[in-house]
């Protein structure tokens, strides 16, 4: 797997494993803006620990956007973007 894609007009680092799925931007700095963190197999996402909000951009198989979830604060318990998302991407708010 790629550690960069390019979705939606965005450069992504995808998270390639468990441990990278699993912390998502958590104890990252803010990503420029044009960039974030794609993470594959995923439908929905938190954002305890985040110390600044994010936008959420649930993907479905065929690389669409079905759901976008803007300004989500840190210390959000759960954010599901449907059952027909396969992976989400994670930027910082603007």
């Amino acid at each position: 797997m790629q550690d960069y894609v390019e979705i939606l007009g965005i450069k992504a680092k995808v998270a390639k494993n468990f441990r990278e799925r699993a912390r998502g931007l958590i104890g990252h700095k803010a990503p420029p803006p044009g960039t974030g963190l794609l993470i594959p197999k995923c439908n929905a996402i938190h954002t305890f620990f985040m110390s600044y909000p994010i936008d959420a951009i649930f993907i479905n198989s065929k690389g669409e956007a079905v759901k976008i979830v803007r300004s989500i604060p840190p210390w959000k318990f759960f954010i599901w973007g449907s059952w027909r998302a396969k992976a989400v991407l994670e930027i910082a708010s603007t």
